[in-house]
């Protein structure tokens, strides 16, 4: 096999023969790797020198989805991933470390254990070690094999040799093959795992969930191409020191892109949310000064949530703005249409925002919320206990109309929010201001 030196730019993709600085199509700087890959050869024939010859096209119209999904009886991932686990998928699973991403795994490895061999592959963990997780959450399935192994070659090897029905594997990025000269987790190494795995999974109709790892700005660890190599991306989002977890598809081949699943993080696992709305209300403070209610949109799913402000003197001459679940830019932009358009004076205020149970808001729905919120801090007056407010505010004062207005107003009746405060009638930002000056 003849393998070639080439150069990859992490940002846009780009291949060159030759290092450069500067890429030539995204202009950034620094942005190359160095790859390994096979070397072309004649039109024709592989590298091996053998005659290759076409595919034949199949008609559409005569192709039969003769596939079931697996389900694994967690009804939040199962939406997620659009009814199930398709056989012969490759699914990537990311998040922060701490979040839950072995424990949901292993929860869901057990429940296809249930009916079908599952395998567990983990390059970080011994077996004593899963295995003493697995009796903390209780799981006890004898179809539930572990192996702790990060050689790509004996890991296909034992996939072949058992034929599980389900694998995961913990992660993608200490997986390292024989072939490739470099360490593991490196551009060259990751692609050609994930690549060697696909094709296993596709021969085989195997599932196979990958476990990968995210940088510090929480974006996926590796080259973009892992993303298209796979069919099912998820990202399991939220706090490590909050109970709520999200689990959201970047990408499904299978199914929509806008469900999420909502769990909690209890002693036993992860515990399905069924009702979203009253756990994120739960323990809040009547008639609090800088508490608004809003109704998010997270996937086709509306919940209540409630976003805090506080608004305090700066003993500095530039106040401090703070935010916690919402966009500090953002946040900056709605103070200044506050101020002008609000006539409320925060230059000496320093304005702190917090989304309670650690969720991140960045729909602009919740734009007239967190408005009300800073107001309500500032005048030191509630807003009425039943109002629910949602709404986009433009940086010309006006409030714009936002999707699914139907299915918020009809959740916030069901969670006893009586009072909406919505650009429905196109209210102006003094008009919504006036439920708090009353």
């Amino acid at each position: 096999m003849k393998l070639k030196t080439i150069y990859i730019c992490k940002e846009c993709q780009f291949e060159t023969g030759n290092w450069t600085g500067k890429c030539p199509q995204c202009e950034a700087w620094n942005s190359f790797s160095e790859d390994v890959i096979q070397a072309t050869t004649k039109k024709g024939l592989s590298s091996t020198g053998k005659k290759v010859h076409a595919s034949s096209p199949t008609l559409l119209k005569n192709i039969s989805i003769k596939f079931e999904h697996i389900k694994t009886n967690i009804e939040e991932f199962d939406r997620v991933l659009g009814d199930g686990i398709v056989p012969g998928s490759l699914t990537l699973l990311s998040g922060e470390p701490g979040i839950g991403k072995s424990t949901l795994t292993l929860q869901i490895a057990n429940n296809i254990a249930k009916h079908s061999k599952t395998l567990l592959v983990s390059g970080e963990e011994s077996v004593e070690q899963i295995s003493s997780r697995a009796v903390r959450l209780g799981v006890k399935e004898e179809n539930l094999l572990l192996v702790n192994e990060f050689s790509l070659e004996i890991i296909l090897e034992t996939i072949k040799a058992e034929k599980p029905g389900f694998v995961v594997i913990d992660s993608i990025q200490v997986i390292s093959s024989m072939d490739i000269p470099s360490a593991s987790g490196t551009i060259t190494q990751v692609r050609y795992c994930t690549e060697q795995i696909m094709e296993l999974a596709k021969k085989t109709n195997t599932p196979v969930m990958l476990i990968g790892h995210v940088t510090k700005d929480g974006n996926l660890a590796g080259p973009k191409v892992l993303e298209h190599l796979v069919d099912t991306v998820l990202n399991f989002e939220g706090d490590r020191y909050h109970e709520f977890r999200i689990l959201r598809a970047v990408k499904n081949r299978f199914g929509a892109c806008s469900e999420v699943g909502i769990f909690e993080m209890k002693e036993k696992g992860l515990i399905e949310v069924k009702n979203p709305s009253e756990q994120f209300l739960e323990g809040r403070k009547e008639n609090a000064m800088g508490s608004a209610i809003t109704v998010a949109m997270e996937g086709t799913r509306p919940f209540l949530i409630e976003v805090q402000a506080l608004t305090s003197t700066s003993p500095f001459g530039y106040p401090k703005r703070t935010a916690t679940g919402v966009d500090l830019n953002r946040l900056q932009i709605l103070i200044a249409v506050l101020e002008k358009y609000g006539k409320v004076n925060l230059q000496n205020q320093d304005v702190f925002i917090n989304v309670v149970g650690g969720i991140k808001l960045n729909e602009p729905a919740a734009d007239l919320a967190i408005l009300m919120a800073i107001a309500s801090s500032f005048l030191k007056k509630p807003i009425p206990i039943n109002s629910i407010i949602w709404g986009e505010v433009g940086l010309s004062g006006e409030l714009r109309k936002v999707s699914h207005s139907d299915k918020r107003e009809k959740e916030a009746k069901k969670m006893g929010f009586t009072k909406p405060v919505t650009p429905k009638d196109n209210k102006e930002i003094l008009q919504a201001l006036r439920t708090i000056r009353g």
